[in-house]
């Protein structure tokens, strides 16, 4: 058996492995012993099969597999005793030579290894990374509270209908009654015809029709109560009678809603209202600034250390890791955004490693954490209960897709903690306009 190596560059080689007849062979008699005690053939005793067949039926795959522990341990072997620090795994080689399964003697077979780029640069108060803050204006605060208060709005009883107003309305055609449908007047697309339910009011009677008005046609099924591939036989003209319009109010800066939003007794005045939603509009300025401060921190990493990848070999990787879920079309059009992320990575790494960092359980709970109190406030409910968030989170860590995704944004937070306590931070002042812009 013969292991070799030909430099293809400075960041990839070409390892060849070659075996002979005497490498395989008493290798593949036993494997065929192994095939012949297992094997239960019509005709024979389990075990007791003539060796003659037994090669008949399984010499090539015994071949195969001898084969391929071979070659596969050899390789391995090279990659450790050389020390090598690759990208992605072994990829056969694009002109490898071809091996006869059918009468087998010498078998040869070469593999592309390409060599992970060595990472050197250092962080210090050398390096100047812009960092944006926000002062929550007058105005800026009176929009955010009044942002606040219509997101914890109702619907209330309207007399006459306006643009973002729901109509309740009894629908008939024929024989053919719906009652009590909502409609929306912001889903209806045509402006002539929006424009004329503007003005409804309870009792108004007037003649539609949905196939026009309502051109959504999952909202439509929703709305006459049948199934999407029912909607051909619905009738285009009916008959609408008003029975209510429901109008969005805000809320008010009353003490249920101070409860709703800040959790019960947080907030007893409209004063301390003010005052926590000023603190809020902060934080969020803060996040804000964070994260624009990430995405400048990496940028500013990626180009200072300029890490050289092997393009050609991580593009065929990425091809074959993924077994086809994207096209080489796909990859090449998305390649550049992937080795940018490569070489973050990289640069996070060498931070974590060089710094010692490590992460603990408890990172991860806070981070899952989080993550689940997020998601809750989405659908409004901003005072969920510790046990409650602990119980996602221990949930969601124990899905190996998504407690990845936690370890890595971990990882990345104490990177870029490292990273802005150890730079110049260039701060400058920005208009909230302007911060969402380059957030954007």
């Amino acid at each position: 058996m013969k292991v070799s190596q030909k430099k293809v560059d400075e960041q990839n080689l070409t390892v060849t492995i070659a075996l002979e007849k005497e490498d395989w062979a008493e290798a593949r008699k036993k494997k065929l012993n192994e095939y012949r005690r297992t094997a239960d053939i019509k005709g024979f005793r389990k075990g007791m099969a003539p060796m003659s067949l037994i090669e008949r039926i399984h010499g090539g795959q015994a071949l195969a597999e001898v084969i391929n522990t071979q070659v596969g341990e050899q390789l391995q072997n090279f990659i450790e005793s050389k020390k090598l620090d690759i990208i992605g795994e072994p990829l056969p080689s694009e002109k490898e030579e071809k091996n006869d399964w059918d009468n087998p003697d010498t078998f040869s077979f070469s593999f592309d290894i390409a060599l992970a780029p060595k990472v050197e640069f250092t962080v210090s108060a050398e390096d100047k990374i812009p960092y944006y803050q926000v002062n929550a204006t007058a105005k800026a605060l009176k929009d955010y509270k009044a942002s606040l208060l219509k997101q914890y709005g109702s619907l209330e009883t309207g007399k006459t209908a306006k643009e973002d107003d729901f109509v309740i309305a009894d629908f008939t055609a024929g024989d053919r009654k719906v009652e009590s449908a909502y409609v929306a007047l912001r889903s209806i697309q045509d402006e002539e015809i929006k424009k004329s339910f503007v003005g409804l009011k309870a009792g108004d009677t007037r003649d539609v029709d949905i196939v026009k008005t309502f051109v959504n046609e999952a909202d439509r099924a929703a709305m006459f109560k049948v199934k999407k591939e029912e909607l051909s036989e619905l009738p285009a003209d009916w008959k609408m009678t008003v029975k209510e319009i429901k109008t969005f109010v805000d809320a008010k800066p009353v003490q249920a809603t101070f409860d709703q939003i800040f959790g019960k007794d947080a907030v007893k005045t409209e004063e301390e209202f003010d005052a926590k939603v000023k603190e809020r509009l902060e934080a969020e300025y803060v996040q804000e600034g964070d994260f624009r401060f990430s995405t400048d921190a990496k940028e500013y990493f990626i180009k200072k250390t300029a890490i050289q990848l092997p393009d050609a070999f991580m593009k065929r990787w990425i091809f074959t890791a993924n077994e086809g879920k994207f096209t080489k079309e796909e990859i090449e059009k998305e390649y550049d955004l992937f080795a940018k992320d490569f070489r973050w990575d990289m640069i996070r790494n060498k931070i974590i490693k060089d710094q010692k960092i490590k992460t603990s359980r408890e990172d991860l709970l806070a981070e899952a954490k989080k993550l689940a109190a997020y998601q809750f406030a989405m659908y409004g409910m901003n005072s969920v209960p510790e046990e409650t968030l602990l119980q996602f989170a221990e949930r969601t860590l124990a899905d190996e897709q998504q407690a990845r995704r936690i370890f890595d944004k971990v990882q990345d937070d104490h990177a870029l903690a490292f990273i802005r306590q150890s730079v110049t931070l260039d701060k400058k002042k920005v208009s909230i306009e302007k911060m969402r812009e380059l957030t954007a």
